[in-house]
């Protein structure tokens, strides 16, 4: 086998919350309120969609697309969904940092070295765009049990959720993950940062009609289906473990193109002006802040002394 070569689940498709599109002559990332199924093929710088988003919204005629019934691949959480701050290079496509808060791995002209990773906050290389980048992996159908449809993003509520979710079903259904009956729903909610505008992400629940204990039972009852049949999930999981371990970088620097496109658009001119403006405002901020401070301690230190 290839040394330094990461082995990801096979993609069979995408799952997306926008899409990319052409305006004043850039391709620039649009938001949606609805999900869409797609294939891995391209046809006039869009997406072609997957077979199975007709299926489903055929199921409801006329309805958004709002939820999309799952399945996992793994029963580890963290096999499923893995989420990293991570810094693209824009000449090559390829990860040049990817950390998790507290260690990085960094593409350097000496080779990939491991380092401190202070979070995007404290991280003067994150300005050139470093973010949260989570990959969720999930099953439509049964057509292909090993194969997977990929959901991408770079949304902090969506990653938090789906995290959260993760962990919960997997102690609920006593390590069950992969087999319980599993929905994705798309959320909205309103933020003082989204100017109160609606913003969408992604959670994931138990299979619509289904409560948290018959999809546990169905879970556990599959799980029992499954090992007598000799499919072997610990296996399963440890192979995958050890295909994400091979490389220093999930993502390739052919998959690196499009998803710089959809997820880490290049700053507008407009966005590179309002930051320089508002640096020296911080500046001057930043004075008057320590010169109410020395005042303040000056006043302290007369009324002290009298």
């Amino acid at each position: 086998m290839l040394k330094g070569l990461a082995l990801t689940p096979p993609i069979v498709g995408r799952i997306s919350i926008g899409k990319v599109i052409e305006k004043a002559g850039k391709r620039l990332p649009e938001k949606d309120d609805e999900f869409t199924i797609t294939s891995q093929i391209q046809s006039k710088g869009a997406w072609v969609r997957h077979p199975l988003d007709e299926t489903l919204r055929a199921q409801n005629p006329g309805a958004k697309l709002r939820s999309i019934p799952v399945r996992l691949l793994f029963a580890d959480p963290d096999l499923n969904l893995r989420a990293s701050y991570t810094l693209f290079d824009r000449s090559t496509g390829r990860p040049r940092c990817v950390g998790d808060g507290e260690t990085c791995k960094r593409a350097t002209p000496n080779g990939i070295q491991v380092l401190p990773c202070p979070s995007p906050e404290g991280c003067d290389l994150a300005e050139q765009g470093c973010k949260p980048f989570g990959r969720l992996n999930v099953r439509i159908g049964e057509e292909d049990e090993l194969g997977s449809f990929v959901f991408r993003t770079t949304g902090f509520n969506s990653i938090r959720t789906l995290a959260a979710r993760l962990k919960y079903f997997d102690a609920v259904s006593g390590g069950c993950l992969a087999t319980m009956p599993l929905e994705l729903r798309l959320r909205g909610k309103s933020t003082a940062q989204s100017h109160r505008a609606a913003i969408y992400y992604v959670d994931l629940t138990v299979h619509g009609g289904m409560t948290m204990s018959e999809a546990i039972t169905a879970a556990r009852a599959e799980a029992s289906a499954q090992q007598a049949a000799g499919f072997d999930q610990q296996r399963l999981d440890a192979a995958a473990r050890q295909g994400f371990a091979q490389g220093a970088f999930e993502d390739s620097a052919d998959e690196g193109a499009a998803i710089l496109d959809e997820f880490f658009p290049a700053a507008t001119e407009s966005g590179l002006q309002q930051r320089t403006t508002e640096a020296p405002n911080r500046g001057h901020l930043a004075a008057r802040l320590r010169e109410r401070l020395e005042n303040s301690r000056s006043s302290d230190s007369v009324q002290q002394d009298g």
